[in-house]
C-alpha cells in the first residue's frame, strides 16, 4: 500500500471514530430521559387570569397634541408627563403619585430643581429605526422610580409600558429595557427584562432572574 494510501486510510478511521481495529469508539454513558413529573395531580389548578388585568396595554394619551413630524423628540415632555399623570394607572385608573410627587411635576416648569421628572432617555425599542420617549420619575418618599415609554402611532402619542421599580441600574440593551433591582439577600439582585412584543404592542415583561452580584458596584453576574 502506498503512502498516500495509508494516509486516506488513518483519515477514514479518524472520520468514523472507529479504533484501529474497525470497532466503533464509545462515547460514554448518557443520562436517561425523563418524563417531568406532576406534583398533586389532582389539586384544582387556578382560575385563568381575565383577560388584560395585569397585562401592560398600550393606551394613547388624552391631551397631547399629534406629532405629525413622526419624531416623538417633538412631543413636550411635560404635556406628556402631565396628561399621563392625569389618566392615572394603566391598572385601575387610580393615581400613581401621592399629593406632593403630583404638585412637584405640576411645578416643574418654574422649579427644575425640584423637579421629579428624570432627563428623557430617546431610544429604538420597537425595531421600527425611531426612537422612543422614556420617562423616569423619581419618588423620594420610597425611593421608587416610575417608568413610561411612549411612542407614536400616526402621529398620535401612546404609552407602552408603564411600570415601577426600586432599581439599582436602568439599561437598555438591544432593544430590551432592564432592570437591576436589589432583594434582601445579600449579593444577589433581580435583572427584569423587558422586550417589544409585536402581538400586544407592549414592551412586555419578557423575563426575571436572580443575579449574584461581587460586590455594591461591580455589574450583577448571570446565573443559570
Amino acid at each position: 500500500m502506498t503512502s498516500f494510501a495509508l494516509a486516506a486510510a488513518g483519515i477514514v478511521a479518524l472520520l468514523g471514530g472507529c479504533t484501529a481495529s474497525g470497532e466503533p469508539l464509545s462515547a460514554g454513558q448518557t443520562s436517561p430521559a425523563s418524563a417531568p413529573v406532576r406534583l398533586w395531580p389532582d389539586r384544582k389548578p387556578a382560575p385563568p387570569e381575565e383577560p388584560g388585568r395585569g397585562e401592560n396595554l398600550p393606551a394613547t394619551v388624552p391631551g397631547v397634541p399629534k406629532v405629525p413630524s413622526g419624531d416623538i423628540r417633538k412631543a413636550p415632555l411635560l404635556t406628556v408627563v402631565k396628561a399621563q399623570v392625569a389618566a392615572g394607572s394603566s391598572f385601575d385608573g387610580a393615581p400613581q403619585f401621592d399629593g406632593a410627587t403630583t404638585r412637584k411635576i405640576d411645578a416643574c416648569a418654574g422649579e427644575r430643581a425640584r423637579c421629579p421628572v428624570l432627563k428623557p432617555q430617546y431610544q429604538d425599542l420597537t425595531g421600527d429605526g425611531k426612537a422612543e420617549l422614556i420617562v423616569g420619575i423619581d419618588d423620594a418618599a420610597d425611593e421608587s422610580l416610575t417608568l413610561w415609554v411612549f411612542t407614536l402611532r400616526h402621529g398620535v402619542v401612546t404609552r407602552i409600558m408603564d411600570a415601577a421599580a426600586t432599581p439599582l441600574s436602568v439599561e437598555i440593551a438591544n432593544g430590551d429595557l432592564i432592570l437591576r433591582e436589589p432583594t434582601s439577600t445579600p449579593g444577589y439582585a433581580t435583572r427584569t427584562v423587558y422586550a417589544w412584543d409585536p402581538r400586544t404592542k407592549t414592551m412586555a415583561l419578557r423575563s426575571m432572574e436572580f443575579d449574584q452580584a461581587d460586590s455594591p458596584t461591580s455589574a450583577p453576574k448571570r446565573t443559570p
